[in-house]
């Protein structure tokens, strides 16, 4: 069975716990690192929605087409996101087949998204301490590229940094695009949703 295909035979689900990674405070406000709060921001307004501060996260819940949707930022800072996590899905008592982590990643051009039901953490810090608190790494994620135009021993910088004034128009339509598979993924489940958001290009 491949990757993909032990998630098609799961029942249609219709409560989602989408996880948006990143770091608490101004100063990380808007960074790369920051991209899943970004992301989940723009998912919960075009939805109407709002967040409020609740147990190690700010949280917001969306409905959509007969799906719910718990969205959270946590608050534990980046290398905690597992407890943040694991929380809010044993609270709503879900399976992590209805849970989508969106993440930034160094190892993706800035023109791309991927979305996968399973993978490695691949070094981040975030997805590392998910890992470690589920004890698997099989759990749906939304990776968004941030590129690695960075020279040797700058990384944390860069993924630190804020968006160049050249970068945010590319980085705004990805945004967009995140939000609407964010819905496909409640909708029409990962393979397809999946399918869509690993074939878009932007430009």
């Amino acid at each position: 069975m491949n990757e993909c295909a032990k998630w098609l035979f799961l029942p249609q689900m219709a409560k989602f716990l989408i996880v948006g990674l990143g770091n608490i405070g101004d100063e990380y406000r808007h960074t790369r690192h920051n991209i899943g709060f970004d992301v989940l921001d723009a998912f919960v307004r075009k939805h109407n929605g709002f967040f409020k501060t609740d147990r190690l996260a700010e949280i917001a819940e969306v409905k959509w087409k007969g799906k719910t949707f718990i969205c959270i930022k946590p608050t534990t800072y980046m290398n905690l996101s597992g407890k943040a996590f694991k929380y809010w899905l044993d609270k709503e008592k879900l399976d992590i087949a209805s849970t989508l982590t969106i993440v930034d990643d160094l190892a993706l051009p800035l023109n791309k998204i991927r979305m996968r039901g399973a993978g490695s953490d691949a070094g981040h810090n975030g997805l590392k301490d998910i890992q470690l608190t589920l004890g698997t790494n099989e759990y749906p994620k939304l990776r968004f590229g941030i590129g690695n135009d960075f020279p040797k021993g700058g990384q944390v910088n860069f993924v630190l940094g804020k968006w160049l004034p050249s970068e945010k128009p590319l980085v705004d339509q990805k945004i967009a695009a995140c939000a609407e598979i964010i819905e496909q993924f409640a909708a029409i489940g990962l393979d397809k949703a999946m399918n869509m958001a690993n074939s878009l290009a932007f430009t």
